[in-house]
């Protein structure tokens, strides 16, 4: 069919063009955000799930719904090894601007620009232009402790907000790759604002883990933060955002065709937007077919490997590498480190940094004490197709087939 008619859009945060089985979360979002306009109490959210679940997608979405509610809001997305206060000061300097429209909140806003100013230079942050037009606060949020001078800075920004009447909400995505020191300091700043009910709300996404590390972080955070879970789609859901959108764009697809989609992509929605969008192109006629699905396969598992696997396995040290493929050996998991460090031939001891650094970087994650898990869905899979010779040449151990890699 027209490709340049293809409905389908795969890609790191693109919406799908049908945004399916999310309803109860995106609900459950909005009246979070409607009690904080009313001055009411309501958790902030963080969104966990693996990768590939359309976590982006949805955060994005939640800040459109609590901009169309009347909010002033900041996106911002934590990379690795970046600090927060480096990726808060441009954010909420232009969240700030915006509130000082307000007449009723310009003495405030002058204030809490002053404490971003003392906070930008407590931690080092670089920031054209903050400088002009705008006082240093003397005392505030300026002690170089991060704990005290985020609640100060967080507080003002509140305050600023219920001034201007204009609820805020800072949407964090990536959240995992904020430091302890960080995600405590941020966790405690929403506590104060919590008690204070003051209209600032945090919206968050990150990998499983983060739940966990919340709470190691601080104790109370399971009564600040909701954390719902977003995992892949239904049977139901899957119809919806596959067969939808093609009828939309004046095509069809079988029901046979439909389930071959559900069962080769799991249901997760980044693999359903590539696989859509391959069984598209691949369909000569406007019905696709499970024939143009199974035609499709080797382009979409190719498209995958090139952008949403490679691009993760290229981050990785050789021995991470390793590592994983030694997780990809023993099956999609989870599985115990012990287990693990006996695929590599090696001490658990020996595998424990390995494991440390690819929880780093958001490879793996732990589902429960001693149990090691992959956070993209099908990299196991991918392993097999990216390190086909296991064991390694050098090694005296046995190989053994798992079968296909497909």
């Amino acid at each position: 069919m027209d490709p340049v008619a293809n409905p389908f859009a795969p890609g790191a945060g693109s919406r799908p063009p049908a945004l399916a089985g999310r309803d109860e979360l995106l609900e459950a979002a909005d009246i979070a955000l409607r009690r904080i306009q009313a001055g009411r109490h309501a958790k902030s959210m963080m969104l966990l799930g693996l990768r590939g679940v359309g976590k982006t997608v949805l955060l994005v979405r939640i800040g459109e719904l609590a901009e169309a509610t009347g909010y002033a809001t900041a996106l911002i997305e934590a990379p690795e090894e970046r600090r927060l206060a480096g990726l808060l000061v441009p954010r909420l300097r232009s969240l700030l601007y915006r509130l000082s429209r307000s007449e009723k909140a310009r003495i405030l806003s002058n204030q809490a620009l002053g404490a971003l100013r003392n906070f930008a230079s407590a931690f080092k942050v670089s920031y054209a232009g903050l400088e002009v037009g705008v006082n240093a606060e003397p005392g505030l949020a300026a002690s170089g402790d991060l704990e005290t001078d985020l609640t100060d800075l967080l507080v003002l920004v509140g305050e600023t907000a219920k001034a201007a009447d204009q609820p805020t909400a800072i949407l964090i995505d990536e959240v995992q790759y904020l430091n302890d020191e960080d995600l405590s300091a941020l966790i405690v700043a929403l506590h104060r604002i919590s008690q204070r009910a003051l209209p600032l709300i945090m919206l968050g996404a990150g990998l499983p883990q983060l739940a966990a590390v919340s709470g190691e972080a601080k104790s109370y955070a399971e009564r600040l933060f909701a954390f719902p879970n977003v995992g892949p789609l239904d049977e139901s859901s899957i119809e919806t955002a596959i067969r939808v959108p093609i009828e939309e764009a004046g095509a069809s697809i079988s029901d046979d065709a439909l389930s071959e989609i559900g069962a080769r992509t799991e249901g997760y929605p980044y693999f359903l937007q590539e696989w859509g969008a391959h069984s598209w192109d691949a369909a000569p006629e406007s019905r696709i077919t499970r024939r143009d699905v199974v035609s499709a396969g080797t382009r979409a598992v190719a498209a995958l490997d090139a952008s949403f696997f490679r691009v993760r396995f290229d981050r990785l040290t050789p021995k991470e590498q390793e590592y994983l493929r030694a997780m990809a050996e023993l099956g999609p998991g989870p599985h115990r480190s012990g287990e693990v460090a006996a695929e590599l031939g090696i001490a658990v001891t020996s595998a424990g940094p390995r494991r440390t650094g690819l929880i780093a970087k958001g490879m793996i994650w732990s589902p429960s004490h001693g149990l090691t898990a992959f956070t993209v869905p099908m990299f196991d899979r991918y392993m097999l197709r990216a390190m086909p010779d296991w064991p390694p040449a050098e090694s005296q151990r046995p190989r053994r087939s798992r079968g296909s890699v497909s």
